[in-house]
């Protein structure tokens, strides 16, 4: 059951995405003035990929209330795969041989990685000094990564911005499946824990930065950066902070495990290279006599 919600977060947060990188693309503000992400809010179609996206996180919670952490992120990574064709038809994505074999080994290999590793959960109540080292990684790598993004420019910008919004939604995802054990203790018991304030702190640090990355224009980029550091951070935060195991049948899948992860991630960075929608073509020369 797990899993096949996860596959349906996938879905959501794939056309959300391209409905929100529609909506970016609308605005009179650039990528590096923070006033687009006020203006978004006026974009309908922006809007309408807003509650796709947060239709996704409440399926995707759903998912991590009855699947391991790994599991879930592994599946909801497929979103890369679902948005280029989308992308092709909303915001003019270029879909060549580099971004079919992208998707093509994303897909193979993340479907490798599910079912010859198995990912089991362990704890399901981490102990705190696991979740402050975790955070404060997690924010000094954000940090550096936006500092070192902001001085590049196109599909660069997009890459790296989207990897600091991966790291965000890794932790958000991390912290949710943490979320959804407190949520029978009441608004006040919510309100008390501290799981409610990071996973909003992370949930806003990776929206801001996933849009300035889907302002670029580039959506491979930006997707693939995002998906691949959402997925290596929460198999990270899954086994260093819930104990979570790559593998039910002990070791001796650990190295088809690995391959799975190794050919999603080469996918991923097959993606990541791909032409911004005016680069895809070269500009036809001007048909006017020369004087």
């Amino acid at each position: 059951m797990g899993a096949s919600l996860a596959i349906v977060a996938a879905v959501l947060f794939a056309l959300g995405t391209v409905l929100q990188q529609k909506g970016t693309l609308t605005t009179a503000a650039a990528a590096d003035d923070p006033r687009f992400l006020i203006q978004i809010l006026r974009r309908p179609v922006w809007l309408a990929g807003a509650v796709l996206q947060s239709t996704g996180w409440v399926v995707q919670a759903m998912a991590l209330d009855r699947a391991s952490l790994v599991v879930v992120q592994s599946l909801t990574a497929l979103s890369l795969v679902l948005a280029l064709p989308l992308g092709a038809v909303l915001t003019d994505q270029h879909i060549g041989r580099r971004e079919l074999t992208g998707a093509s080994l994303t897909l193979v290999g993340t479907v490798f990685f599910v079912s010859a590793g198995q990912p089991q959960g362990g704890t399901s109540h981490p102990g705190a000094g696991a979740w402050w080292s975790a955070c404060l990684i997690t924010g000094a790598l954000v940090l550096m990564l936006f500092g070192v993004g902001r001085r590049f420019t196109g599909a660069a910008k997009a890459l790296t911005f989207g990897a600091a919004a991966g790291l965000g939604y890794g932790l958000q995802a991390a912290v949710t499946k943490t979320f959804v054990t407190e949520l029978g203790g009441g608004v006040l018991g919510l309100l008390s824990s501290w799981s409610v304030y990071v996973l909003i702190l992370s949930a806003v640090s990776g929206f801001a930065l996933q849009q300035s990355a889907l302002k670029t224009g580039v959506l491979a980029p930006a997707m693939a950066s995002s998906n691949s550091v959402t997925l290596f951070s929460s198999v990270i935060l899954g086994i260093a902070v819930y104990g979570e195991t790559l593998s039910k049948t002990g070791s001796s899948h650990t190295a088809s495990t690995a391959m799975g992860l190794l050919v999603a991630f080469v996918g991923i960075a097959l993606l990541a290279g791909s032409a911004a929608p005016n680069e895809a073509a070269p500009r036809a020369p001007d048909p006017s006599p020369a004087t």
